[in-house]
């Protein structure tokens, strides 16, 4: 309650503060017309713009009015059909997801990250601290689905591989989700890692199993075992709430089956770099020419098109 109080207060002083900005600019622009001073008038018009961009950004966090879209947000990535390749990217999927977040001032926390044998990750976990993480990354949510020459192909042919997002609200502490004991398995086992002095000798990580869901949670990165298994906990909790929400609304069926389809035709992203350069978004069929920028976290352009059509399929 705090923070929605804290969040909307920044809201509403933000609104006052460009209106005083845009009478300012409204008085500047009088003088400098009553005086024929151009470069007062050039001033003024500068002043303007900058109070409806920060009008606009101002509408669009107003607009991300969910429950916990204003707090932080858990991502997981998942290698899925294309082999190596497909490994290869879903850590790069990672680091564009990761350098996002680095734009955006949050706070990264990886807290499970499992290596493929020659290249990339199978999966990974992280968590997300910053205002309105989860209602901007749930933007990413789904298959991604890259086309390039592979690095891993002696003979320079075209492969397609693909990765899924699966991002959950990290919810806060006094939000109830019922959790009986009976109902989970924990297994413990040994970190994994590079290799050599890096490798954990003993068996600190934790897997959490929820048996009536089948919803699979684990932690490693954390030194001891009581640490990855109380982060496991958090990750379990904020599944299940999920979990929940999406059967509220009579869809967890279908959302828990499409992110196992890592695979052709369910993807909601492709990043092609050969044989020409695009990122299309196949939800709104916005077109990206700069790969390079958006697989460096540039994805403001592509998550604010998908949850403006978003929020208008809705009105």
């Amino acid at each position: 309650m705090l923070r929605s109080k804290k969040q909307l207060e920044q809201i509403v002083g933000g609104y006052d503060a460009q209106l005083r900005a845009l009478s300012d600019a409204e008085v500047l622009l009088e003088l400098a017309e009553e005086a024929s001073d151009e470069a007062s008038a050039k001033e003024a018009e500068g002043q303007v713009a900058s109070v409806q961009k920060a009008i606009d950004d101002l509408e669009f966090k107003r607009m991300l009015s969910g429950e916990l879209d204003a707090g932080g947000a858990i991502v997981q990535i998942t290698a899925g059909a294309g082999g190596v390749d497909a490994s290869d990217w879903a850590m790069i999927l990672m680091r564009m997801l990761m350098r996002f977040c680095e734009r955006k001032g949050w706070k990264v926390d990886v807290v499970d990250e499992t290596m493929a044998e020659e290249a990339g990750i199978k999966s990974a976990t992280f968590t997300v601290a910053g205002d309105y993480a989860y209602g901007l990354l749930r933007a990413e949510s789904g298959v991604h689905r890259l086309v390039r020459v592979s690095p891993f192909d002696g003979n320079g042919r075209r492969q397609t591989s693909f990765a899924a997002v699966t991002v959950t609200p990290d919810i806060d502490d006094d939000i109830e989700v019922d959790i009986k004991d009976d109902d989970l398995r924990i297994d413990t086992y040994r970190a994994g890692g590079a290799g050599g002095q890096h490798v954990n000798k003993t068996d600190s990580a934790v897997r959490i199993t929820h048996i009536p869901t089948g919803v699979v949670v684990q932690c490693q990165n954390e030194r001891s075992q009581h640490s990855n298994k109380e982060k496991a906990f958090k990750l379990l909790r904020a599944r299940l709430y999920d979990y929940e929400l999406a059967k509220r609304e009579a869809k967890a069926a279908e959302d828990f089956s499409a992110r196992l389809k890592i695979e052709w035709g369910s993807q909601i992203r492709s990043y092609v770099l050969f044989p020409y350069q695009q990122v299309n978004d196949h939800r709104t069929e916005l077109k990206i020419s700069d790969v390079e920028g958006v697989l460096d976290g540039d994805l403001d352009e592509l998550i604010r098109t998908y949850l403006l059509k978003s929020a208008n399929e809705r009105n």
